[in-house]
């Protein structure tokens, strides 16, 4: 029986598989095991490794909730990322074949769109897929404003946002040829002693009560002019205007000359945006325009007849925000709302470098951190948002980057001779071709800081390139709103440039025969140049 089992008894293959173990089986008859002799020296080292064990554990930091949290975020990401792979896969099997009810309804105006958007993809790095690179930086743009917005809801570190604050109507009015109202303001002299009358438009977010920023009574007495300024339609008390336009403005500064008791012609004055208006006057209504007078004039940036360098310089110095501003005005006007409810139709007071896109220059930032300028400015966008409406603003910025229907060099003084059909040529053959100065021609001065980061040195030299006649005046150091803003000595200069010496509001009695009307100044005009021929 015993060589049919083996040599190895089951109590030795079973003492064989626990040897290591330290259970000795004894030859007993009983079949339990007994149990090792007590070793103390083997047992002391295993209670110290044991404890070492422990203090290793105790050492080791817990894992904290943030970690615990980004695992989780983690893992979620994963799984929404999986889920929307799915999701793509189930839409192009499904949703975006060619058979399919929406491709077929939708596939044509998509299509339009991507064309129209196609330039776009100029932008992108050349070994980049637009149909996988658009979605992202989609997504990327969804979660900036998402950010953004979280961020400006709970800014405590940053000063309280003043809120805007609604005005009693204080603006004279006027009745314009179609029935709107324009409203007004005029200060210095009164009508019947102004020695000149000077009409100011105001720039984008503006309203009648800027004029010249911080010009004194006593300054305009001492050189006897007669300040004229007004709301444009739709802004402060003004009126909208239905379809305005450049033409529309232009005659709108007329009747209310005539409405406000200007006699004679009368000297205008633009500042930045606002120049538009003043350029266009020159152009429409040159026949009652004395003189102009234009600070930080600004252009259209999309002017056919820009130079290369003219418009690198243009759109190179241009802030990024300022360049999305035009595009949509030109192309996409309709979303300027959305920007506009957000910033100074808010409700509530900004900083105007951020609501203007430009940036500042040294004296600009010197000057805009003091407290007058910060009354002034938020009590006239106060009243330039009076109404509450995007649209008059949203005209204002299409206008700029729209066909002006004019170039600077209409406005140069040229000499135009009639020449065309038989009959003025057999006169000619008798006397001298009929000919007659065009353009405006009055003198024009432009005043520029060379630290002016709002206006691009590109548009100045187009006006000195288009515009030869008119004198540039170069202000060192100066900046967009420095030398036009609470500046007694620089609004010295601007009414010695163009009115002279001062000689105070006009005495009718002592005066009446020294000072020409505007036509007697126009005939006067003509007679001496045709002398000089």
């Amino acid at each position: 029986m015993a060589e049919v089992r083996g040599a190895n008894t089951w109590r030795e293959e079973l003492a064989s598989l626990v040897e290591d173990m330290g259970i000795i089986y004894a030859e007993e008859t009983t079949g339990y095991p007994s149990l090792p002799p007590f070793n103390a020296e083997k047992s002391t080292a295993v209670a110290a490794a044991v404890a070492e064990s422990d203090r290793e554990n105790e050492m080791e930091p817990p894992e904290t909730l943030k970690e615990q949290v980004k695992g989780f975020l983690k893992s979620w990401c994963e799984m929404v990322l999986e889920l929307g792979i799915g999701c793509r896969d189930i839409l192009q099997q499904t949703v975006v074949t060619e058979d399919s009810f929406i491709v077929q309804k939708l596939g044509g105006p998509v299509a339009k769109v991507s064309s129209r958007l196609r330039f776009l993809n100029e932008f992108l790095p050349e070994d980049r897929d637009p149909v996988h690179v658009w979605p992202v930086i989609f997504f990327v743009f969804i979660l900036a404003l998402s950010a953004l917005n979280l961020n400006g809801g709970h800014g405590g570190l940053a000063p309280p946002m003043k809120k805007v604050i609604v005005h009693p109507p204080s603006a004279s009015r006027i009745q314009l040829p179609d029935g709107r109202h324009l409203a007004y303001r005029e200060i210095g002299v009164p009508a019947d002693k102004a020695r000149f009358s000077l009409i100011a438009t105001h720039s984008f977010l503006s309203s009648r009560l800027a004029g010249i920023p911080g010009v004194t009574t006593s300054l305009l007495e001492e050189f006897g002019v007669r300040l004229i300024t007004y709301d444009l339609p739709g802004f402060g008390e003004s009126d909208p205007h239905p379809s305005r336009n450049l033409n529309s403005s232009a005659f709108d500064m007329l009747h209310l000359a005539d409405a406000a008791g200007v006699n004679d012609k009368f000297w205008v004055l633009g500042y930045s945006s606002g120049s538009m208006h003043a350029w266009a006057a020159l152009r429409h209504v040159s026949h009652e325009i004395a003189g102009a007078a234009m600070v930080a004039p600004m252009i259209n940036p999309y002017e056919p007849s820009l130079t290369k360098e003219e418009m690198k310089s243009i759109w190179g110095e241009s802030l990024p925000r300022r360049k999305l501003m035009y595009y949509l005005a030109r192309r996409l006007p309709k979303l300027l709302s959305f920007f506009y409810r957000r910033s100074f139709l808010s409700g509530k007071h900004g900083r105007i470098e951020k609501w203007m896109s430009v940036s500042l220059g040294r004296r600009d930032e010197i000057l805009i951190e003091g407290a007058t300028f910060e009354d002034f400015w938020h009590r006239d966008v106060e009243e330039s948002i009076r109404q509450g409406n995007t649209k008059p603003f949203i005209e204002e910025a299409v206008l700029q980057v729209s066909n002006w229907g004019f170039s600077f060099a209409d406005l140069q003084v040229q000499r135009k001779c009639y020449k065309n059909g038989i009959f003025p040529w057999l006169k000619s053959l008798y006397s001298q071709a009929e000919c007659e100065l065009a353009g405006f021609l009055g003198p024009i001065h432009i005043w520029q800081g060379m630290d002016d980061q709002a206006v691009p040195q590109g548009m100045i030299d187009h006006i000195s390139r288009v515009l030869p006649g008119a004198t540039m005046h170069k202000l060192p150091n100066e900046g967009h709103f420095s030398f036009f803003f609470f500046c007694d000595e620089c609004h010295r200069q601007i009414f010695s440039t163009l009115f002279g010496s001062p000689q105070g509001p006009l005495d009718q009695a002592t005066d009446e025969g020294e000072i020409l009307s505007g036509r007697e100044m126009e005939e006067e005009s003509l007679a001496t140049d045709s002398t000089k021929n």
